[in-house]
């Protein structure tokens, strides 16, 4: 499979995912924090705004690829914390208490903690920037 194009194409494709994920997750903590892009206009909870800071901090390191092993570990978190208290008191299965994006989310950013930052990433460029300075 390496030697197919989808095989060649799997640090690119790896990336794409890393950034849209991220992008979207900073998305909602946009929403929450600010009260825009169709937010349903609840009153902001402490717990509320701590999920948007998680969102908005992380999606965006996440889509960066800026320390993103250690951002998707603390949205993965998050995730899992939000399906258990918001979606599984409703039923034990995401299709009927609408949870599968929150397990979702909670498992591709628990993907990304384990591989990191890839390619096309913030840290990459840290990294080739600091062995050329050396």
């Amino acid at each position: 499979m390496p030697n197919t194009v989808p095989g060649r194409l799997h640090d690119v494709v790896y990336a794409a995912m890393r950034l849209v994920a991220g992008g979207l997750f900073a998305c909602d903590g946009v929403q929450k924090l600010f009260g825009v892009l169709g937010a349903h206009g609840r009153a902001p909870t402490p717990l509320l705004l701590a999920a948007g800071a998680i969102e908005l901090g992380g999606g965006a390191m996440i889509a960066a690829g800026l320390a993103a092993r250690y951002a998707a570990f603390v949205a993965s978190g998050e995730m899992a914390v939000a399906y258990f208290m918001a979606h599984a008191p409703r039923s034990f299965w995401p299709a009927v208490n609408k949870g599968e994006l929150a397990v979702l989310y909670c498992f591709v950013f628990l993907y990304i903690a384990s591989r990191g930052s890839g390619i096309l990433s913030a840290d990459g460029a840290i990294r080739r920037l600091s062995a050329r300075l050396q």
